[in-house]
C-alpha cells in the first residue's frame, strides 16, 4: 500500500527525529513537502497508523490516507512524479 501521511506537531520545539525514523522504517518513502510524506508499506492502514501514532503527542494531528489510484494533480519536480508513478501500483 502507498500512504500519504500529513501531520501537525503542536508542541513548541518538538523533536521530529523519532517520527521521521518511524516513517522511514516502514518502507520506501518520499518526503518533499513539509509535514507530508509518502510511504510504501506492506502494513494495513490501521497497523501503519498505530505504529506512527506512538511517535507523536496526543495534542498533535495526524492524517493517513491510502493512495489507491493514479488520480492526482499538483506542482512538483519531475523526480517526485516519477517516484509516485513507480510506487502507486500497490505492490510491495
Amino acid at each position: 500500500m502507498l500512504y500519504l501521511i500529513t501531520y501537525d506537531l503542536n508542541r513548541p520545539q518538538q523533536n521530529y527525529t523519532e517520527l521521521y525514523n518511524a516513517l522511514k522504517s516502514r518502507g520506501a518513502w518520499w518526503h518533499y513537502l513539509d509535514s507530508t510524506w509518502l510511504v510504501k508499506s506492506s502494513e494495513d492502514i490501521t497497523t501503519f497508523t498505530n505504529r506512527i501514532k506512538i511517535e507523536i503527542d496526543n495534542n498533535d494531528s495526524l492524517l493517513v490516507i491510502e493512495i489507491t489510484n493514479d488520480n492526482y494533480k499538483g506542482w512538483l519536480p519531475q523526480k517526485a512524479w516519477d517516484w509516485l508513478r513507480n510506487n502507486i501500483d500497490g505492490q510491495f
